[in-house]
């Protein structure tokens, strides 16, 4: 690591920690050129893959957008914080493990949608009903009656 204060290309390590979370290094070094101390952070760079959308484009993936159509879906519905977190964790998870550089939204709107399926079932519908633009009652009636076949589609 280069030295911020002299530029001298090799530094030394003087004291190594793992933060509490255990996924970020603190490291104190020292130049020994003029003898300053200073502090380095390393943490493991995840890069969540591209979104392609229904009309080609591509974007990048927007955590805060995600947290608004589940936040929506699930406005009025006895389902906690901590449930909805959790059902982003899972979806951002399943993103990173998925080891594609990019995804389509209609993957991302699957994933969505098992996670609503597993908390609420009236906020899965009204998901369901933007993210497949039902037309009519009998599309809404479908999604509803996923429910009562067992290993129905998600």
């Amino acid at each position: 690591m280069k030295c911020p204060f002299c530029n001298r290309p090799d530094t030394q390590v003087i004291d190594t920690r793992v933060q509490e979370e255990g996924d970020v290094i603190r490291r104190r070094r020292r130049c020994p050129a003029c003898d300053r101390r200073f502090t380095t952070f390393e943490r493991a760079e995840l890069l969540m893959p591209a979104v392609v959308k229904r009309n080609g484009t591509r974007t990048d993936f927007d955590i805060a957008k995600l947290q608004a159509s589940l936040k929506l879906a699930l406005r009025k519905r006895p389902v906690s914080t901590e449930q909805t977190e959790s059902a982003i964790e899972r979806i951002c998870d399943k993103l990173l493990h998925s080891g594609q550089k990019e995804v389509t939204s209609r993957f991302i709107g699957d994933l969505v949608m098992a996670e609503l399926r597993e908390l609420d079932k009236v906020a899965y519908v009204r998901f369901a009903s933007v993210y497949r633009s039902f037309e009519d009652v009998d599309e809404f009636m479908k999604a509803i009656n996923e429910f009562e076949s067992p290993g129905s589609p998600e």
